[in-house]
């Protein structure tokens, strides 16, 4: 299966009134699992490395040519994207390497600053065939998108992407990053009306900490993509630590990093699930 745009996994996704699956990866049994997972599930899926996950790798290339070898080598449709970048340096390397979507976050900028930056970055990645994300939450917040209490108004978002000429939009409707429980409130009066004014697809970030209800409330409401981390996180270290105290005498990491790996395989397949089915009748 070639290794696909992000644009054509959204774009499906928006065909058919489903969400699609982003997920974020750190090393590289993450990348193996993500890819486990949507083939069992026979689903696309967005395989993302975010500038942190960089950042703790030292550099885009050893980690970004592993994510894009996973997906030449699928079974299904994956895509390679570049989240949360705030560097336009990486921006143009992830283009150069390969990267299909690159996610461009000056949420922390005021709106001016914000639509300024993105719009370059936008005509950047555009000339070069790669679809591009951004951000917008509180308009002139300091603290990004998923600040507590932050909001996107809708008209704000629709002169935002107007101005800036982005693929799709990150959003802040309620949801926050590295949540470690799953009860953030959405509000999805504010998804619909978002929905109806800006004419790109809608990103929902922070969502592990999001019910499988309210995910697929969110995408009933006109949420598409959906970017989930953390949840995979604790997923992959809850089996790995168990997996070390049921058996301390082994030294190999193969063991105890397979464990992590095979359940967040199980956990992307059941998340594709709720996502692209609209329902949470798959959640364990």
């Amino acid at each position: 299966m070639p290794l696909v745009s992000t644009g054509d996994i959204v774009g499906g996704a928006v065909a058919r009134r489903r969400g699609c699956g982003a997920f974020n990866a750190i090393q590289l049994e993450h990348l193996t699992a993500i890819v486990d997972g949507a083939e069992a599930a026979d689903a696309p899926v967005i395989l993302q490395l975010s500038q942190n996950a960089v950042r703790y790798h030292g550099a885009l290339a050893p980690v970004g040519g592993a994510a894009l070898a996973e997906a030449r080598a699928a079974g299904v449709p994956v895509a390679v994207h570049l989240d949360h970048a705030e560097s336009r340096e990486l921006v143009r390397e992830a283009v150069d390497l390969g990267f299909g979507s690159v996610m461009f976050d000056g949420s922390t900028l005021d709106y001016e600053a914000n639509v300024r930056a993105t719009r370059e970055v936008a005509k950047y990645c555009h000339d070069h065939g790669v679809w591009v994300e951004a951000e917008l939450g509180e308009v002139g917040g300091k603290d990004g998108v998923h600040a507590p209490g932050a909001r996107t108004d809708p008209g704000e978002a629709a002169k935002f992407v107007a101005n800036t000429g982005v693929d799709a939009l990150a959003v802040a409707v309620g949801s926050s990053h590295a949540m470690l429980t799953r009860d953030a409130a959405l509000d999805f009066e504010l998804i619909a009306a978002l929905h109806a004014a800006v004419p790109v697809p809608l990103v929902l970030h922070g969502s592990s900490g999001v019910s499988d209800e309210g995910l697929a409330g969110a995408v009933a409401a006109g949420m598409t993509k959906v970017n989930i981390a953390t949840q995979l996180n604790k997923v992959f270290t809850a089996a790995a630590t168990d997996d070390w105290r049921e058996h301390p005498e082994r030294v190999d990491p193969r063991r105890y990093l397979g464990a992590g790996r095979a359940a967040v395989a199980v956990e992307v397949r059941r998340l594709l699930g709720v996502l692209m089915l609209g329902h949470a009748e798959t959640a364990r």
